[in-house]
């Protein structure tokens, strides 16, 4: 017979679950509980017991994993730290993507360089299987000497990409003036170490010394805030507005004054190329959302 106490637990357990039906899952700590190695041949490893991820890549083959879940927005951190020294031909890829020929997408790259040269961060968003919208930057640091967060927070609102807390990239939805917005098909996550040096590194004319290899990037401190999709339904319920306390606050979160602030100075200082000032690209006119402030 049940003590008062184990009673009480039987109760709670279905309480329990019911509540988290219509919550966010956090996810967090070991890698081995969210992502599986999906190729490199052994190139890609978890490890400190699944404190730790690298891929690595050689001249025979790169390597490269994806999350478990599939997410329907959310709040997304993982810390990276990038391949050091002569890195270029490398792109470290990191990004949401969902499936089939009207794919949504949300893209980090890292294209490496020579040593001392900057590494380019290139931002991407694509919904309904198009793109073109890409952002470049350098950063205010060093990514290879040690681990930095990037995030991605997506909601049905806007993607803000975000390092080290800093946002970087707004990109809002603007579905009321015709542009597709990513918030139906649910996403992976997807990481790959890979070698692009025929275009990666100044149009292809810096080749990969393969001398260097083999190259590795190495992932930690994964930790989500997100809408799980299970069996054609969202952890989170509804994704109407109305259930965002239920959700946590990235799930109707903006920028404030201080974030619209960083915004600019990064976007001053050290953005390199933008989509929306490339009259030469868009001949017949920039893309719609270019036009709003």
């Amino acid at each position: 017979m049940a003590s008062s106490n184990e009673s009480n637990i039987l109760i709670l357990i279905p309480l329990l679950v019911s509540s988290l039906m219509g919550m966010v899952v956090f996810a967090n700590g070991n890698l081995n509980q969210h992502f599986d190695i999906t190729w490199g041949d052994g190139r890609a490893k978890i490890l400190n017991n699944g404190e730790l991820l690298t891929l690595s890549l050689d001249k025979a083959s790169g390597s490269g994993f994806q999350s478990k879940n599939e997410y329907l927005f959310g709040k997304i951190d993982m810390q990276l730290k990038l391949v050091p020294g002569n890195s270029a031909g490398t792109v470290t890829a990191y990004y949401l993507s969902s499936k089939g020929a009207t794919w949504d997408e949300i893209d980090y790259e890292f294209l490496g360089n020579v040593s001392g040269e900057p590494y380019i961060l290139h931002t991407n968003v694509f919904s309904q299987g198009k793109g073109n919208r890409e952002q470049q930057f350098y950063l205010w640091f060093d990514p290879t000497a040690d681990f930095h967060t990037y995030s991605i927070i997506w909601n049905p609102q806007r993607i803000i990409f975000s390092v080290d807390g800093t946002p970087i990239r707004e990109f809002k939805n603007s579905e009321t003036i015709g542009v597709p917005f990513p918030k139906k098909q649910p996403m992976r996550i997807y990481s790959s170490l890979w070698n692009a040096d025929d275009w990666a590194t100044r149009g292809g004319l810096v080749k990969t010394d393969w001398t260097q290899a083999p190259f590795t990037a190495s992932y930690r401190n994964f930790n989500a805030e997100a809408c799980i999709w299970s069996s054609g339904a969202s952890s989170c319920g509804s994704s109407s507005v109305s259930d965002a306390s239920a959700k946590g606050s990235w799930f109707s979160q903006e920028l404030d004054v201080t974030g619209q602030g960083r915004l600019k100075w990064v976007q001053k200082n050290y953005m390199i190329y933008n989509y929306c000032n490339d009259t030469k690209r868009f001949p017949q006119g920039l893309p719609p959302e270019c036009n709003i402030s």
